[in-house]
């Protein structure tokens, strides 16, 4: 601020006094309560208070105003003044505050604070910046070097802060397959050979807020192979947005039947269902992992509103029964974003806006029925040549050479003996 100046203008008489207005300026916006966040969160932001200070540094000034050019979405609540100084406003138009200062006139190096006060619950978020021009003038006359000060423009940057989460199910979390299995608990697609699982996952958007989300998408990824170079077992058949509110793409399968061929003899066959091992976890984040990927665009999403995708796939169990493992856990991802571009921003340690779906495939753990037989048959030989060992060994071992007869013959003599001596000593 400039000292007071007095100065008469070579326009005017002498008893005309030139005039020096300035206006200072402070926006209180949600930045007042959290220094580090330099936007208005629209919906978060009930009302934005302008605290206005005019000085005048020269004469008397007549007539001395300030106008407001403001958002025609806003509007204007009150004035307010911390003691009464003679401040008055009125809205001329929808767009245009004027304020009277000091009527009828403001005394020479005097300065006047206030406060006025607009509702911002109607703000659309259309335009980047909420602007506020400022002017301060008088009916007297300024000269021309001294009016950079008169006007101000103050800006705010418009922000849709959300908080968005995603949740899922799958039904079912888990299902048996084998080759004892009911084919009646699967499908069969037309003209295809292959048993396939149906799977229904639901996903549900939600924001909750402060602001409504212009717009957002959603990935999903499916962990699509048992190995590198595996098969694809999964079919996406529909994937559908509530209400129509956005729409989905997904690549699909030009291959859904494949049945791996059986290249192992018997032997190899017994030993993989000997040899199955606990659990397989395929997931997506682990590296080496093919996943089927998959992604939606949800249009607008308003405060505490949410969208919900439904998704039926199949999956091709003809694949799974190949594999040695007797679990198969599928770890699907879904994960929702914002498009920073359209001025969205996440309100920091909200709701994870990531979630995981979990489903199990299980082996029932029953051969097929040769193999059961083959099983049976081996087992028969085995023990057949675990007793022919036995009989061998022991003939070696000269058990079946042993002369029985004359242990037994030459027993009966030695108790013959006793006896005979026992009846010698009673008679003596």
């Amino acid at each position: 601020n400039r000292g007071p100046r007095y100065e008469k203008s070579s326009l005017f008489n002498k008893n005309c006094w030139e005039n020096w207005l300035a206006v200072c300026k402070k926006t209180e916006t949600r930045s007042i309560i959290d220094e580090k966040t330099p936007y208005l969160a629209l919906g978060a932001v009930k009302n934005i208070s302008l605290n206005i200070s005019i000085s005048n540094l020269g004469d008397d000034a007549y007539d001395a105003n300030v106008s407001f050019n403001v958002s025609r979405e806003l509007f204007f609540i009150n004035m307010w003044q911390r003691e009464e100084m003679g401040i008055s406003c009125e809205l001329l138009e929808s767009d245009f505050l004027k304020c009277s200062v000091g009527f009828p006139f403001m005394r020479s190096k005097s300065k006047y604070e206030f406060s006025v006060i607009f509702d911002t619950s109607h703000l659309s978020g259309k335009e980047e910046v909420l602007s506020f021009i400022v002017t301060a003038q008088s009916g007297n006359v300024e000269r021309s070097e001294a009016l950079h000060d008169n006007t101000i423009t103050l800006t705010v940057p418009l922000v849709h802060e959300v908080d968005t989460s995603i949740t899922g199910i799958v039904s079912p979390t888990s299902f048996v397959y084998g080759e004892s299995v009911d084919p009646s608990n699967f499908i069969q697609l037309d003209d295809l050979q292959c048993h396939f699982q149906t799977l229904n996952v639901t996903l549900q958007v939600y924001n909750t807020g402060p602001s409504n989300l212009p717009r957002s998408s959603v990935s999903v990824s499916f962990p699509n192979r048992l190995s590198p170079g595996g098969a694809e077992m999964f079919q996406v058949q529909e994937m559908v947005v509530g209400q129509e509110k956005g729409n989905c793409f997904f690549q699909k399968n030009p291959t859904p039947c494949i049945i791996p061929q059986e290249q192992e003899n018997i032997f190899h066959t017994i030993f993989a269902f000997f040899t199955k091992s606990g659990r397989k976890v395929l997931d997506c984040e682990k590296p080496g992992i093919s996943c089927l990927t998959m992604h939606c665009n949800l249009s607008a999403l308003t405060k505490e509103e949410s969208h919900t995708i439904d998704i039926y796939m199949l999956l091709n169990t003809e694949i799974l029964k190949k594999d040695s493992s007797s679990v198969i856990q599928f770890m699907a991802r879904a994960k929702v974003k914002v498009d920073s571009a359209l001025r969205v921003v996440e309100i920091a340690h909200g709701n994870p806006e990531e979630m995981t779906v979990v489903f199990e495939a299980l082996h029932n753990l029953e051969p097929r029925g040769y193999v059961v037989g083959w099983i049976i048959a081996i087992s028969l030989l085995v023990g057949i040549l675990i007793f022919l060992l036995l009989a061998v060994l022991l003939w070696k071992m000269g058990f079946f050479r042993r002369r029985y007869k004359e242990i037994i013959e030459a027993e009966k003599n030695r108790k013959e003996n006793e006896e005979s001596w026992d009846w010698v000593q009673k008679n003596q």
